[in-house]
């Protein structure tokens, strides 16, 4: 027995859990911990049951809740290493200060350094606080270019914080293309263009059956079309209609992010795929990551549903829409 619940499929947040009848996993964790776990419950899925989080890249609306609901489970949690890293800097804080500053900076700890060392051996050998202070005038020089208006380092926080929110109760790494476990449940991740660090959508497999979780991806390549073959139940991106998008509120900039090959898959592309490269295998087709202000679910539904209908061999494929506001019911084989 295996079952997918798409707890959220959106631009705002994005998660599904994928259970054998051992195992449980939670495919990214872009809601609250709160709202994940009141819509897990909603789906008749037990947090506690949870055996680990697995992420497919950084971005927000996949990870909003991850750090929280990680900690408060004690469960581990699944990247690439990339990903991780990408994580952790976007949750370090981080500002800019201009040159003077920077060099008011490095004279303090020069002063500091300096006084440690007098504290540590007495009177400091004339000479010695000269030399120290060209040094560091030296290196500060070789370091930056004075031009430079800005610079960015880590911010000295004002506060220590209760939590640090990278914290996790354990991390484990895995690399695209190689196959590995979580509990009984095979997962085959698979890179993805899209515009994150190391992107990746992933086959689960057990006892017979075989999901996949296909969203944020910008075209379809061979090596995702092949990972798409022999699959049960397929979670595939239909984000926007291309004439919405075009003519939607979006900055243009914003807007040629998404059409680009590392940005979302229209409902065309979804349609062209299913229609040239499926192999029909699926019992159910869930459409996810549909665009609140690009698209209408009538249209992503439409665009699939014809493609589908080219083909008398896959007309026995359920096509279902992923939700951003609620849960679907889960879909179990």
């Amino acid at each position: 027995m295996m079952r997918m619940t798409v707890l959220a499929s959106g631009s705002k947040g994005n998660s599904t859990v994928i259970s054998s009848s051992r195992t449980k996993v939670l495919v990214d964790a872009g809601l609250s911990c709160r709202e994940l776990m009141k819509r897990m419950v909603i789906a008749g899925e037990d947090p506690r049951a949870l055996d680990a989080i697995l992420i497919t890249h950084e971005h927000q609306d996949h990870v909003a809740g991850l750090g929280v609901m990680a900690r408060k489970l004690g469960i581990p949690v699944y990247f690439t290493e990339p990903t991780h890293r990408a994580w952790v800097r976007m949750l370090t804080p981080r500002t800019t200060m201009s040159y003077a500053q920077w060099m008011e900076h490095v004279q303090k700890e020069k002063e500091a350094r300096a006084a440690a060392a007098a504290t540590e051996s007495g009177e400091p050998e004339p000479g010695i606080c000269d030399s120290m202070s060209a040094a560091v005038e030296a290196s500060a020089s070789e370091a930056v270019d004075p031009d430079e208006s800005e610079l960015e380092i880590e911010a000295a926080p004002t506060a220590k914080p209760k939590t640090d929110p990278t914290s996790l109760p354990s991390v484990e790494y895995f690399h695209s293309g190689r196959q590995f476990s979580i509990g009984d449940i095979e997962i085959t991740p698979f890179t993805i263009p899209h515009d994150a660090a190391d992107p990746c959508g992933f086959v689960f497999a057990s006892e017979g059956v075989r999901m996949a979780v296909a969203t944020d991806l910008g075209y379809m390549p061979p090596n995702v079309k092949a990972a798409l073959k022999r699959i049960d139940v397929l979670l595939l991106e239909s984000n926007h209609d291309l004439e919405m998008l075009k003519d939607g509120p979006y900055p243009w900039s914003v807007k040629q992010r998404v059409l680009s090959r590392v940005g979302h898959l229209s409902n065309l592309a979804t349609a062209e795929f299913l229609e040239r490269d499926y192999d029909g295998s699926a019992s159910h087709i869930v459409l996810g990551h549909l665009s609140e202000s690009n698209n209408q679910p009538e249209l992503a539904l439409l665009s699939a549903e014809q493609a589908l209908s080219n083909h008398a061999t896959l007309l026995g494929n359920r096509v279902i829409l992923a939700e951003q506001t609620a849960p679907l019911a889960p879909i179990t084989l």
